[in-house]
């Protein structure tokens, strides 16, 4: 067994992604490239060995002063903030996990993560059981939804989806497009969204206020590029609703969905949504993770509540756990409250 820091990102981020659950392969070198590249830092990875194959990775970047011995997990907030894992990969390769990075940082913040994550069922057994202190606050609840079932969509939602298409169509003539993501396209709608309008757009997705420069550098990856689709509604050619789409086998990671107001009354979104889960399930897809926020319209469309998205910090053993363990409250009290949002 081995562990070693490499500088930069290494390349065995791609070969353990390739190993790590079907729902966590997108978590590649370039996931985590195009982090480094939209919000700044210099990254090393932790590799885990087994008989000489990796089987764990772990990107770090410096959480505040160098000194204080802080680092977190760099990558984007949706779906998670995690690392690759390999199936199966052995308890003892997690400690020594853990070894080497106890000797390189205080404390590693991993998340936000949903509970049952791949990584996170490895890791924090063998943390608990080697001494160190985990801090976990509530950021959200995810939703999940089940497109695989006979009963979903109901015959009486399709009837009126067709319903309000033909008053959608009034505005204009409408084509429902899919493909490789138009970031431009998408961050248009945004800009016409509710989120110009009540929030100072550093949470959008795509516009250079917000995240688009993770998204775009992500493309750059081709097999990232093969796992993110678009769907676009346009009317008389021009974009009017959308959903984003990070799509790993048989789960969709639904990253964002938004509309031009100027058609709110026929809700637009809702009915491209509906469009897009259907594709998506005639093409093998069968649960759909929502993440969090916006419960309203995702229960209203079938889904239910699914695990808890937390925010852990591991804190190696010593005085930084004892330390640590008085400060559990605060950092809990620092989250959400239980059905709570982001």
């Amino acid at each position: 067994m081995s562990a070693t820091f490499v500088p930069g990102l290494a390349d065995a981020l791609d070969a353990v992604a390739g190993l790590a659950p079907e729902s966590h392969c997108f978590l590649r070198r370039g996931w985590y490239a195009a982090a480094l590249h939209a919000y700044g830092g210099t990254a090393r990875t932790l590799v885990v060995g087994d008989a000489g194959a990796p089987v764990a990775a772990l990107p770090l970047v410096v959480k505040g002063p160098r000194w204080l011995g802080l680092a977190e997990i760099p990558g984007c907030y949706w779906p998670v903030r995690s690392f690759p894992v390999a199936e199966g990969a052995s308890p003892a390769a997690a400690e020594a996990l853990l070894g080497a990075l106890a000797r390189q940082v205080r404390a590693l913040r991993v998340g936000p993560i949903c509970d049952g994550d791949p990584a996170l069922d490895w890791l924090k057994p063998r943390a608990l059981a080697a001494g160190w202190t985990l801090l976990d606050r509530h950021v959200a609840d995810s939703f999940l939804l089940d497109i695989a079932t006979e009963d979903w969509p109901r015959g009486s939602t399709l009837r009126k989806n067709r319903h309000l298409e033909k008053h959608l169509a009034s505005a204009g003539t409408l084509a429902w497009e899919w493909g490789p993501p138009d970031i431009d396209a998408l961050a248009d709608i945004e800009r016409r969204s509710w989120i110009a309008d009540r929030t100072n757009g550093c949470d959008a997705k795509f516009t250079a206020e917000g995240h688009g420069a993770f998204w775009e550098a992500a493309l750059h990856d081709p097999v990232l590029a093969d796992m993110l689709s678009a769907a676009v509604l346009r009317i008389d050619g021009r974009p009017m609703a959308f959903s984003f789409d990070l799509i790993t086998g048989t789960r969709c990671h639904a990253i964002a969905n938004s509309y031009d107001p100027a058609v709110a009354r026929q809700s637009p979104g809702k009915l491209l949504q509906y469009r897009n889960l259907l594709r998506a399930r005639a093409r093998g897809v069968k649960l759909v993770d929502w993440g969090a926020g916006d419960s309203g319209y995702k229960q209203t469309m079938g889904a239910s509540k699914g695990p808890a998205i937390r925010d852990w910090i591991f804190v190696r053993p010593g005085l930084e756990a004892f330390a640590a363990r008085l400060l559990r409250g605060a950092w809990r009290r620092s989250g959400q409250a239980a059905g709570g949002q982001a």
